[in-house]
């Protein structure tokens, strides 16, 4: 005789042989901490959402990690379904022949209608061909943005800067109100990489790079940056500008101590912010130089987008699409927008946002996105140069001599040009 089963019974045994007849995908990525949690929590979300695909998140260790994980296993072809590779990596993974699957084909393959146009300016190209078309999805994207002490502001007597010639001016009242006026936490996203996009000046050659990987060149002994450097050294050298090495946190932590007045950091930090500073802030967008013809344009994201790995069944590729447009819906948007601090990367979830009020509790939130809708130019959509976490470290290394007095600012950026160059022709010969 067959036992009746009770209705919660039948109704875990349904859900159980739904969960084994799911497809499963994987998703590699390089974040620890709350925001691994929040990639679970949205990962957790994306399968109770429906029953057809069952995704499992893995953290890699750091961004650096996790893309040579990924790259390790396509070329055994045990490699993952998405794979988040970070800003500097975007070459690397983008050139690798045969290794992704561009996003934009997957969701249209899918039967979904993909916009370019739904995502914000500053996001929409980073991670995309030079026609356009979408290769990686962005994800965790921010902005480099100024915070503000508020106080250091009020006992000054200043205004918040919006161009740096506007800076100069007031630093010498910030210090002598007490305070050392700016500190800022990485050199190479915020003024390298992110000084080219806000005076709109070309980074590279062959368009940033995204033209070709053959014979493309730096351009980082541009007259204007060996002007922003020598500026940020002889700012260094009056006490105006507080340089405490390449260690993110270390530029931050006397901002947090309200011993500074103008903290240059990511959108993406507002979140920890929010516990660790010891006074009232706010924030602004980056400042330009306001002499430079065709500056103040918008900057261009840091973070990570998620690729869709190549050589997966067409069972497994409909899943990333799936989650491709969960991922981006305005309500999965807004939510990992405010539990992060990241910036919402389309325009729906944004207004969404908004339209509840968010930025009006949290105006910090918003700036970031704003910062990002600027009005482009030729040369504010990002870079796409290879072996560049190799080149972000020489780089590192000449700033640190440079505010240590063993090398002058035009000797160090001949250097990076040098040794930058030479990284770009081996990488070309790998792409070949």
């Amino acid at each position: 005789m067959f036992r009746k089963l009770s209705i919660a019974a039948l109704t875990l045994t349904v859900s159980a042989t739904s969960s084994m007849a799911a497809t499963n995908i994987s998703w590699w990525h390089g974040m620890g901490g709350a925001n691994a949690d929040v990639i679970n929590e949205i990962s957790k979300r994306f399968n109770e959402s429906q029953q057809s695909c069952a995704l499992t998140p893995v953290s890699k260790g750091s961004y650096e990690e996790a893309l040579a994980s990924g790259i390790a296993a396509f070329r055994s072809g045990e490699q993952p379904n998405i794979l988040q590779v970070f800003d500097a990596g975007a070459a690397t993974i983008i050139n690798a022949k045969g290794a992704t699957v561009p996003a934009e084909d997957l969701i249209n393959n899918a039967g979904y209608k993909f916009d370019r146009e739904a995502f914000i300016e500053g996001v929409r190209y980073f991670y995309a061909a030079p026609d356009g078309k979408f290769v990686g999805m962005p994800f965790n994207s921010s902005a480099p943005i100024m915070y503000i002490n508020t106080e250091a502001l009020k006992k000054a007597g200043v205004e918040a800067p919006k161009t740096w010639e506007e800076f100069e001016a007031i630093a010498p009242k910030l210090k002598e109100a007490g305070y050392i006026p700016l500190t800022a936490s990485q050199l190479t996203w915020q003024f390298t990489e992110n000084f080219f996009s806000r005076q709109n000046i070309q980074f590279a050659t062959n368009n940033n790079g995204y033209d070709s990987v053959q014979d493309t060149k730096l351009n980082v002994t541009d007259p204007n940056l060996i002007m922003m450097f020598e500026k940020l050294k002889d700012w260094a050298d009056k006490g105006y500008f507080g340089f405490y090495g390449a260690g993110w946190a270390d530029n931050q932590k006397p901002f947090d101590e309200g011993k500074v007045a103008f903290w240059i950091g990511s959108s993406g930090s507002f979140g920890g912010l929010q516990k660790t500073a010891k006074m009232e802030f706010s924030a602004d967008f980056l400042p330009y130089w306001k002499a430079v013809d065709g500056a103040g344009t918008n900057s261009f994201i840091g973070g990570a987008a998620l690729f869709a790995m190549a050589g997966k069944p067409d069972a497994e590729n409909k899943c990333v699409a799936d989650f491709f447009q969960f991922l981006t819906s305005p309500e999965v948007q807004k939510y990992y927008h405010q539990a992060t601090g990241y910036v919402a990367i389309t325009k729906a979830a944004y207004e969404l946002a908004k339209s509840e009020g968010y930025y009006e509790k949290t105006p910090v939130a918003e700036v970031g996105i704003k910062q990002l809708m600027l009005q482009s130019g030729d040369w504010s959509k990002g870079y796409r140069l290879g072996f560049y976490p190799q080149i972000r470290t020489i780089m590192e290394r000449e700033y640190n001599r440079i505010f240590a007095g063993e090398t002058s600012v035009s000797q160090a950026f001949e250097t990076i040009e040098k040794e930058g160059n030479d990284l770009l022709t081996r990488f070309a010969k790998t792409a070949n």
